[in-house]
């Protein structure tokens, strides 16, 4: 029998595949699918089929592109959406993979027509479900999708489908959700990497409820929307364009780079340290595994993308970048930095100290002369503790509230490790700011007595 998780970096995704006899069903594929294939061949398996569990929002599902590749049927959730591709899956429809068979099972909420699927094993004993976003580790589907006006009632809906159709599956069920930690579709996913329906009924802080008045009043609650989130919308109801049919990006000199960036967006996918010696002006930075978590939020849509790479082969940029619905990559530069500088091309640079020198500048100058800019979470800053009198804007949130940060004055950008405080500072400078320095390392080397930390 086969059985496998794949993991995608940065999206916390997780698609599955199960095959017996000859024959193996993908649930939750995503774009860049030759790894179900290989999988499956690997065994002696054709795909035949594909699973969806609902909706995705945060990436670019692969269906269509596998299904064109091994002739594999659709079926997926939300019926009550136009789609045009595959078939809507009915609640209890069963689909037979050799010796097994996985049954849909109705678990509403997350989107109005969720689906789980349950496998049983070869004496038909429920064994495996597979959750999507219904239920994760430690956590459970967001249900503001539709808007806060039917939250409650999306609320009740995955209280229903919880409590009431996978929990009484049982507690030695092993439980596959579609995401792990680190997701955008749910609050705090658990780093917990396998689960049970038991562990999640004794461990998981959302199942800890006296009811569903109380479920309904905690879960009914605002997230944050990235906004790439409805592109994937569209390209998950009409199928996004095969890969086969989209153009690599090609090589360009420094002369055709620099000849097309005044129109179209430059992303640097390098390590903070080269961003911030030497960069092309107006590039944003986001290093190369925070791409899935921050392009969507910070690389529009509507222009074409330039690359630069820490490497001569982009390849893992393009792939991570596909995976979230971006097919314009008008070409990267070929011979990175370095062929740019031997043009003769004009580069930007951003300072940086470590955070002792930060804590160091702090007791010699007091806090007056300095704007300490914080984009961690909340949730890192209830964790690791805030640093006194730093202004906190979340790096999501930067775009929407960079008239906060002044221009008048020296800006310290802080964050876990420096990483997505070169991001902001990248997105201030090409809005005009430019006297800002990121701070290198966490708060664990924390240690100004003008500006404690506070936990």
């Amino acid at each position: 029998m086969l059985f496998e998780r794949v993991e995608s970096e940065g999206l916390a995704h997780y698609s599955y595949i199960v095959g017996d006899r000859g024959e193996a069903v993908v649930i939750d594929p995503r774009r860049d699918c030759e790894v179900y294939s290989k999988m499956a061949s690997a065994e002696g398996m054709r795909i035949t089929a594909v699973l969806e569990t609902h909706r995705n929002e945060d990436y670019v599902v692969g269906s269509v592109e596998l299904s064109t590749r091994t002739g594999a049927e659709i079926l997926h959730a939300d019926g009550q959406l136009g789609y045009r591709y595959g078939e809507a899956i009915e609640d209890g429809t069963v689909v037979k993979v050799g010796r097994f068979e996985i049954e849909a099972i109705s678990t509403p909420g997350h989107t109005p027509g969720s689906m789980s699927y349950l496998l049983g094993d070869a004496g038909g004993d429920p064994w495996v479900v597979f959750t999507g976003d219904a239920l994760f580790a430690g956590d459970v589907g967001r249900v503001d999708l539709l808007g806060m006006e039917r939250a409650e009632e999306m609320a009740r809906l995955l209280y229903d489908s919880v409590f009431k159709r996978l929990l009484p599956l049982g507690d030695e069920v092993i439980a596959c959700p579609a995401h792990g930690a680190g997701s955008v579709c749910a609050a705090s996913i658990a780093d917990r990497k396998w689960t049970t329906l038991g562990m999640e009924r004794k461990l998981n802080p959302k199942l800890q409820v006296a009811g569903e008045e109380e479920f309904v009043e905690r879960m009914a609650v605002e997230l944050e929307r990235p906004p790439y989130f409805r592109e994937m919308e569209r390209l998950n109801l009409t199928g996004a364009p095969l890969l086969s049919t989209v153009p690599d990006p090609a090589p360009l000199s420094p002369r055709e780079f620099a000849a097309m960036t005044e129109e179209n967006a430059v992303l640097d996918t390098r390590m903070e340290l080269g961003f911030g010696a030497a960069h092309v002006p107006g590039a944003l930075s986001i290093w190369l595994d925070g791409v899935p978590s921050f392009a969507g939020w910070f690389l529009p849509y509507h222009k074409k993308v330039l690359l630069v790479a820490e490497t001569a082969d982009p390849d893992t940029a393009v792939r991570r970048l596909r995976r979230i619905g971006y097919d314009d990559l008008a070409g990267y530069l070929a011979g990175g930095m370095v062929a740019w500088h031997m043009a003769g091309k004009e580069s930007r640079s951003i300072a940086t100290a470590d955070v002792h020198d930060l804590c160091t500048r702090l007791d010699r100058e007091g806090r007056g002369k300095a704007w300490i800019l914080d984009v961690r979470s909340d949730d890192e800053l209830e964790s690791s503790g805030r640093i006194t009198g730093a202004h906190h804007i979340h790096i999501t949130q930067l775009p929407q509230r960079i008239e906060e940060v002044p221009k008048d004055r020296p800006v310290y950008i802080f964050c876990g490790s420096g990483l997505r405080s070169m991001v902001a500072a990248s997105i201030l400078q090409r809005e005009g700011w430019d006297n800002v320095t990121v701070i290198l390392g966490g708060i664990a080397g924390w240690s100004s007595v003008a500006c404690p930390l506070v936990r």
